[in-house]
């Protein structure tokens, strides 16, 4: 039995899946609104929130976490320039996940994950 069981597989394995969130992180972060299945978003968000609140420190330590989990400099130096100072004041709620519908192909529940 799953019972307390939080983590979401996406049904893949480990691998494939944190290089998902990864990406699917860093897609959020440097383009502040993406497209994807209600699953995903879900299981990107505590990442995404994650990321905001370690650049809000600003120290070379979170630099360098920011540098250990997503893949371009661009994101790190978007995090720590630009979303870092916007959220300073905020305590944590930095993404927000809208529904968009159903898509076509398959009947996916597609939802927009943005930053607030």
């Amino acid at each position: 039995m799953r019972h307390l069981k939080k983590k979401v597989t996406l049904d893949r394995k480990a691998g494939p899946r944190k290089a998902l969130l990864r990406g699917l992180t860093e897609s959020v972060i440097l383009y502040e609104k993406v497209k994807t299945t209600q699953a995903k978003a879900e299981a990107v968000q505590p990442f995404v929130e994650r990321m905001i609140t370690v650049s809000k420190k600003g120290t070379l330590t979170a630099r360098r976490v920011l540098v250990r989990e997503l893949y371009t400099d661009n994101a790190v130096q978007k995090c720590m320039d630009v979303l870092g100072p916007r959220y300073r004041d905020r305590v944590g709620g930095y993404t927000r996940i809208v529904k968009l519908g159903d898509r076509k192909g398959d009947n996916a529940a597609v939802v927009q994950i943005e930053l607030v």
